[in-house]
């Protein structure tokens, strides 16, 4: 099974999800997240998710999931790069990605996550 790579940049860990995401692939991936954070203290999370041209109700959750459970583990989460199509689904599937900051691109995801550290 692919996993997605998690790399460690400054004091944030990246994901860039280049492979379809199946339920099993993506539990695995939050797990993989949240160790990873817990190894390396990290202070944010950035998801790439410009590849995925399809989210479904369970990943959806399972990013809004994850969002939560890196907050506990203090760590800021930002999802970066939504097809507008994918955007659209969340809404109409009402997924609620509460502890989720979105941005368009990397480079403003990576912006956001170094003023909130600065800040708390």
């Amino acid at each position: 099974m692919n996993r997605v790579p998690i790399l460690k940049i400054e004091d944030f860990l990246l994901v860039s999800v280049q492979i379809e995401l199946h339920d099993k692939t993506a539990e695995i991936l939050q797990r993989d997240i949240l160790e990873k954070l817990a190894e390396t203290d990290a202070k944010g999370v950035l998801i790439d998710v410009t590849s995925l041209d399809i989210v479904d109700s369970f990943l959806g959750r399972l990013i809004g999931d994850t969002a939560g459970m890196t907050k506990i583990m203090g760590a800021f989460t930002v999802l970066v790069g939504l097809q507008p199509a994918v955007a659209i689904t969340l809404v109409e599937l009402g997924i609620d990605l509460g502890g989720v900051y979105t941005t368009l691109n990397m480079e403003k995801g990576l912006e956001w996550l170094r003023q909130k550290i600065r800040s708390d």
